[in-house]
């Protein structure tokens, strides 16, 4: 077996674990890559004891590498997107930060959940993503132009609150006078949409969310709607810029452009360990039904 493994820092409590994720490994005599940033990390601490291979980018990678380990949080998870795009590795991680939603084996379990991996004991589940292009150059959305939780316009460096001109499938749905506005697939729907009085939505309904940030119209609501749709946004700013947020990339877009946001071409695979669900991740992470009654 052939894994990559990429992480974002190294200290505190997660060295120790990290040490147990290698030598684990090791002992099943797997083909481990390191990403060049951690592996340096790692190094600081004179661990480990051998020298491992390391990849530093997307082109580093091919579908030869059966999955990626991410040690860390959400955040880690997400960023590790930004390496594996549509490769067709799937993504398991490893949970050393707080929440871990996506990050959803903890770092107790690292060795029973090498077991599970190894004798296949998991699922493949296809996560959507979606992608995002402007009607002006960005040099930002160039190459990685894509998210997995979700896309999101707000205001930048102000108080004011911006208008998002919104079109689905080219007809006018309304102008959302808010913060922002949150475009979140059923990834992502538990993450920043959830916050913002978004719904949930199982990781596998074809659905897409839009989510606004404390409007100002009182009417509007997050409104869920097939993932197929072609989503238009005009973007009307005081400022004469608004932020642009894909996943925890963040750029800048000027005021009256127009941003387009659909599904993307490819999907993300994750693994879902066999002792692992949604709903008991619902339950265990975000305290899903909890009563005292229950």
């Amino acid at each position: 077996m052939k894994v990559g493994i990429y992480g974002q820092y190294y200290k505190g409590e997660a060295i120790s674990y990290i040490e147990i994720l290698l030598k684990t490994l090791a002992a099943k005599n797997i083909d481990v890559f390191i990403e060049e940033n951690f592996y340096d990390l790692i190094k600081v601490n004179n661990f480990p004891e051998k020298e491992y291979q390391t990849f530093s980018s997307y082109k580093d990678l091919d579908n030869s590498f059966e999955v990626m380990l991410t040690v860390g949080g959400d955040g880690t998870f997400l960023r590790a997107v930004t390496f594996v795009r549509d490769l067709d590795i799937p993504i398991l991680g490893i949970n050393i930060g707080r929440l871990g939603f996506l990050a959803t084996i903890q770092k107790d379990s690292i060795s029973e959940a090498i077991n599970l991996l190894i004798t296949r004991k998991y699922t493949i589940n296809e996560r959507t993503l979606l992608s995002v292009t402007s009607n002006k150059k960005n040099d930002d959305l160039s190459e990685i132009n894509f998210a997995l939780n979700e896309i999101a316009v707000s205001r930048r460096n102000t108080t004011s609150m911006i208008t998002v001109e919104s079109y689905l499938n080219d007809e006018y749905l309304t102008s959302y006078w808010a913060d922002g506005l949150i475009v979140a697939t059923p990834t992502g729907s538990t993450g920043y949409s959830l916050s913002c009085g978004g719904p949930v939505i199982t990781p596998n309904t074809k659905s897409l969310v839009l989510t606004p940030i404390a409007p100002h119209n009182l009417n509007a609501r997050p409104l869920v709607i097939p993932e197929n749709t072609n989503i238009k946004l005009k973007i009307i700013a005081r400022e004469k810029q608004a932020l642009l947020s894909l996943d925890s990339r963040t750029t800048t877009i000027d005021s009256n452009s127009v941003i387009t946001i659909k599904k993307a071409d490819f999907s993300l695979k994750t693994i879902q360990l066999d002792q692992q669900t949604f709903f008991k991740t619902l339950r265990d992470k975000l305290l899903w039904g909890e009563d005292k009654r229950n």
